[in-house]
């Protein structure tokens, strides 16, 4: 037993949509979310190092590339739907870790099944890199809900992304990473000239006022 089934299931990642079942003008991958998170939480991290917190750069790094790996198992499921009940979320947690740890005990050598079990398990802990890696989760879906709007995509849905992340982020806002993207990063990406811009302006300004 080597580490065959585990290099060619990342290839399932780059076929797995994200957010199925609407119209949007440019598809993403769990691959390439994957990715992106793993670059966000880096410059989460960064923030967080500058202003003195000490980051543990090697688990950021795993739980941000590994952290929804276990879609490869059941699909990207769509948030309204993951959330309707909290029964609902605990029942595809539990059948997630079930096929995980299945995963790991019958594809992945003995020797390496520890480091595996800690990488593909849940990484949104109360830890520092825990933390950041749930800001960076919805910064990434942000950006996504953000690229469809300033298109013009008339699909509700993604201004209902936009709230849910947007509203998340702000429950991290003690962290120094998240107080930079809000005083910085997301004032520039309204800044930009799209049809719904004003609309938008209004929404994060509530958003904002709600959280003070």
């Amino acid at each position: 037993m080597g580490m065959n089934q585990f290099l060619q299931s990342l290839s399932d990642l780059e076929t797995i949509d994200r957010a199925p079942g609407y119209f949007k003008f440019e598809q993403h991958s769990v691959a390439a979310h994957s990715f992106k998170v793993a670059e966000v939480a880096q410059f989460l991290g960064d923030v967080e190092e500058n202003a003195g917190n000490q980051v543990n750069w090697r688990l950021l790094y795993e739980k941000s590339l590994n952290h929804d790996y276990t879609e490869r198992f059941i699909g990207d499921i769509k948030t309204p739907v993951k959330y309707a009940t909290p029964e609902l979320r605990q029942m595809l947690a539990d059948v997630e870790d079930s096929l995980t740890a299945n995963f790991i005990e019958n594809e992945i050598p003995e020797q390496f099944q520890a480091a595996y079990t800690r990488r593909l398990g849940e990484g949104k802990d109360a830890s520092l890199e825990g933390q950041i890696l749930s800001v960076a989760d919805k910064i990434d879906l942000l950006y996504e809900s953000f690229g469809e709007i300033q298109k013009g995509n008339p699909e509700p849905v993604f201004t209902e992304i936009y709230r849910e992340s947007l509203s998340t982020v702000l429950r991290f806002k003690q962290l120094v990473c998240v107080q930079y993207f809000l005083a910085e990063v997301l004032p520039e990406m309204l800044a930009a000239d799209f049809s719904d811009r004003q609309k938008l302006a209004a929404l994060t300004n509530e958003l904002l006022k709600q959280e003070d």
